[in-house]
């Protein structure tokens, strides 16, 4: 066993270098539950606020998306709006992540507070 890892020496190696690269995931996920996204949908009238971690903090809606003969619209205006904030909250977090990761694309990277 210690041939394949170079000896104790290469599994300490490996060992610092998983613990350095757990704390940089760490670092970059609580600078994403910092960000925040905004998504629009309607030329504006609903604006979805997501933290780059992909939490929902904010719904704005204008008043005139607001008609009470058609709240389906308004409703689809909301999940769109939301809907793309998390999409462009995922990628980011993709992005900021591949640069620890390398783009080994990892289990639980998708997941956050795995780290």
């Amino acid at each position: 066993m210690s041939k394949q890892f170079g000896g104790m020496g290469g599994l300490n190696q490996l060992m610092k270098q998983a613990q350095k690269a757990a704390e940089q995931i760490q670092k970059i996920q609580d600078q994403l539950a910092e960000e925040r996204i905004e998504a629009s949908s309607g030329g504006g009238m609903v604006t979805a606020v997501v933290t780059g971690d992909g939490h929902l903090m904010e719904i704005r809606i204008s008043p005139d998306a607001v008609d009470p003969d058609d709240v389906e619209m308004l409703q689809d205006l909301v999940v769109t709006a939301v809907r793309e904030g998390l999409e462009q909250s995922e990628k980011l977090r993709e992005s900021r992540l591949k640069s620890v990761t390398g783009g080994m694309g990892l289990p639980g990277m998708n997941m956050p507070g795995l780290f």
